[in-house]
């Protein structure tokens, strides 16, 4: 049975006085959202707790559950007596933080009255923190009362590390919570990544099972994948060829199969039903087009020339064919515009033997779609992919990716393993860039990817295509697996959080509340912080810096005190710490550090800054304070 506090009313014992709705408000639909919310997070902590179970680790998949962070912190509290603060130290080091979000809009937004309305009384009766505190939790300036509470933010100050799903998205998330750091540069905003990859034996079909079985072996997914590579590329050109024959002709049965219900359902008449039956080629070369219909993933690119496109799949020499699968959400109404345009492009006779639009889109049309098409398109604005699998899922089943330069694709693709869009770079919803883009897919088309599918050796198989179709299957099938993601995931966060998490919570919390005091100093002192004098000797190759830092009061194992240079050409940022060698006997508190770097580079290259330092601790995720010199 749900518990009605979880869905309906606030949680606590009793709502605060002056809560801003009253209990009986009729809330908006965001409301609804965030009872969904509490729900996830709270609701499914407390099942856990309800079951027995005692995790370690918390694995945060966006912002929707960032509430767990707070319960979380809550059984903590009612476990060994320590105040939230504490709590909140010790169990996030046991939780990650994974944002699949490209757009700051993306994020969960909550005005602060409904968080009050359904958190108030939790946070000051179970919390033990002011409406103010929980607010500060899901803010950038926890001064302003208008600002809404951001679920991702709360998850970041919940969490012991910080990670997007592609290497691009952890650059594009580093910039979307940069505003969290500041002052920070941005190569140094605590959030990495780990590529997703996919389920294989989901995806792939039964003869692509036994391709692999034979080649690789039956438990090839069941342990590391370090030998797939090696093994796969000893499957002849002519096998790979009957695999991939066979895979289109079953795709092709099943479109005409899926089709002729499709048009049964609408009404359509026996002859347009009869000709579904018969409609496509095995053949031919068949391009998918599969996924959401939302502008930013540009559906319609393939469409920007309309007779282009048309000249392109009724080439009787090199013929062509097209499934396109998709939805959009019912009140996004330019993406239901973008279906439509493809609905009436498939209505002219010339078009319609090549081009078919399933409708109902759904895993087990995917199933079949990643199993049989020729070459995968994916048109995304980047950087708005943030990993993207659908591509992941045609490897195993030898199909080809042709995809802007975004997601995984940014990382996965070379020339050898299938066609890129795009020059790698951002350039917003430029139409004029669209325009330059839809001409160089059709390009890519009509002068790589149709020539070297239909170009055959004297057996009748196009060498340079399956030449290309097996280095994606041997590269790129393993890399982009489930079984290399949960590998990075075990051994970069998992294993490193349940330890971080063990020490944290021993002797009831004991090094929480050191880490607690000591972020509580560095707020009280932080800003009696400043450099004194800088002075640099070049003694042959080296620069000597000597950096004197008034720290007043404040331990000097608190902070460490670093040169920072830019990187050279878009290298790595230069990090040098400096030593701490002396305390002015003349000036208490004023310490002198020293480090000696490369002359190669200029003196004013070199920038001392201080930043926060304590074991165990993740700066700047925990810590963000920082101190340029001037």
């Amino acid at each position: 049975m749900r518990d009605p506090s979880l869905v309906h009313q606030p949680l606590g014992v009793e709502p605060p006085k002056g809560r801003l709705l009253p209990r009986n408000t009729v809330v908006p639909s965001c409301g609804k959202r965030l009872r969904a919310a509490l729900l996830l997070g709270i609701g499914g902590w407390r099942l856990l707790e309800a079951l027995g179970v005692q995790p370690e680790v918390c694995h945060l998949n966006e912002g929707h559950a960032a509430f767990a962070v707070l319960e979380r912190a809550r059984g903590f509290m009612q476990e060994t007596g320590q105040p939230f603060e504490v709590a909140l130290a010790v169990t996030r080091a046991g939780n990650l933080f994974t944002t699949h979000t490209a757009v700051a809009a993306g994020f969960d937004r909550f005005s602060p009255a409904l968080i009050e309305h359904y958190l108030g009384g939790y946070a000051e009766q179970k919390l033990g923190i002011s409406l103010r505190d929980l607010l500060a939790l899901g803010r950038l300036d926890p001064n302003d009362p208008s600002e809404s509470f951001n679920m991702a933010y709360l998850a970041i100050r919940g969490s012991g590390a910080v990670n997007g799903v592609s290497r691009l998205h952890g650059k594009v998330s580093r910039q979307l919570f940069e505003p969290m750091f500041a002052r920070w540069p941005q190569d140094e905003i605590p959030v990495g990544h780990v590529t997703n990859g996919v389920h294989v034996p989901t995806w792939d079909s039964a003869p692509a099972d036994d391709l692999w079985t034979d080649a690789c072996g039956k438990d090839r997914w069941m342990g590391t994948t370090n030998t797939l590579e090696r093994n796969i590329r000893s499957v002849s050109d002519a096998e790979l060829w009957h695999f991939r024959t066979a895979a289109s002709k079953a795709l092709v049965e099943y479109t005409r199969e899926r089709l002729s219900r499709q048009l049964t359902a609408s009404g359509a008449s026996p002859a347009v039903i009869d000709k579904a039956n018969h409609l496509f080629d095995p053949n031919a070369l068949t391009l998918g087009f599969a996924r959401r219909f939302a502008t930013y993933k540009r559906p319609n690119l393939l469409l920007h020339d309309p007779d282009r496109l048309l000249r392109l799949l009724t080439n009787p020499q090199r013929p062509v064919q097209l499934i396109l699968a998709g939805k959009a959400h019912p009140a996004d109404q330019a993406g239901q515009n973008l279906i439509r345009e493809w609905t009436r492009f498939i209505g002219q006779p010339e078009a319609r033997p090549h081009v078919v639009f399933l409708s109902d889109y759904d895993m087990l049309l995917t199933e079949h779609l990643v199993q049989g098409v020729d070459v995968w398109i994916n048109t995304p604005r980047r950087p708005w992919e943030a990993s993207g699998t659908s591509g992941m899922k045609v490897l195993v089943n030898g199909g080809i990716n042709l995809s802007e330069l975004d997601g995984w694709w940014a990382e996965a693709y070379t020339p050898e393993v299938g066609w890129a869009l795009g020059d790698g770079r951002e350039h917003g919803d430029d139409p004029a860039w669209d325009a330059a883009e839809a001409d160089a897919l059709y390009g890519l088309l009509e002068r790589e990817v149709i020539p070297e599918f239909f170009k055959r050796d004297k057996s009748g198989i196009p060498s340079a295509w399956i030449r290309r179709m097996r280095e994606s299957m041997a590269r790129l099938t393993p890399l982009f697996s489930a079984n290399r993601t949960v590998r990075e995931y075990t051994e970069q966060h998992y294993l490193p959080a349940a330890a971080a998490y063990r020490e944290r919570a021993a002797n009831k919390g004991a090094i929480g509340q050191r880490i607690v005091n000591w972020r509580n100093t560095l707020e009280q002192k932080w800003a009696g912080l400043r450099f004194g004098e800088v002075r640099v000797d070049t003694r042959g190759e080296q620069r000597v810096f000597e950096v004197q830092v008034h720290l007043a009061d404040l331990d000097p194992n608190a902070v460490r005190v670093e040169l920072y240079a830019n990187g050279v050409m878009g290298g790595v940022p230069l990090r040098q710490e400096l030593t701490r060698v002396r305390q002015l006997a003349s000036a208490p508190g004023v310490y002198v550090f020293t480090a000696s770097v490369s002359a190669a580079r200029p003196a004013a290259d070199y920038t001392a800054r201080v930043i926060p330092n304590r074991d165990g601790v993740a700066v700047p995720l925990e810590a963000a304070h920082i101190l340029w010199q001037r």
